[in-house]
């Protein structure tokens, strides 16, 4: 009997479900678009300020990783698979000023969620978008 009851916990510890898995890092996709505007960025060679921005939204990305890797750190040890070049928009300068207008719309949207270290990071990448923007006007 003694037995029964020393063992009865252990039985309800193995047979309960695991853990659901958290909601994706919203700062993730900030990440990724940063990323993503970079390239593009990188494209426009003979556009003013295209390699500033490129530069600008590759610090972007690379700050906003770290957050999210801090936050959850990787699983493994090996470095993310370098993104692919997506295809050159037919107007990359105006997919770059809208890329722009976006990331500063979808971080301004998340900032008031995030606990304050966190929409610190996220306005000033906000920001950051807003004053990159002026400089393809």
């Amino acid at each position: 009997m003694l037995l029964a009851v020393a063992v009865a916990p252990l039985a309800v510890a193995c047979t309960t479900e695991p853990q659901k898995p958290p909601p994706p890092d919203p700062l993730s996709a900030l990440a990724a678009q940063a990323r993503a505007d970079a390239a593009l960025a990188k494209t426009l060679t003979t556009v003013p300020g295209a390699a500033e921005i490129s530069t600008a939204r590759e610090t972007h990305a690379r700050l906003l990783q770290a957050e999210v890797d801090r936050e959850r750190p990787p699983l493994s040890s090996t470095a993310p698979a370098a993104p692919t070049a997506p295809p050159t928009p037919p107007d990359p300068l105006a997919a770059l000023k809208t890329a722009l207008d976006e990331a500063v719309r979808d971080a301004s949207a998340i900032v008031a969620t995030l606990p304050s270290y966190r929409a610190g990071l996220v306005g000033s990448v906000a920001a950051g978008c807003a004053s990159l923007r002026e400089v393809l006007v």
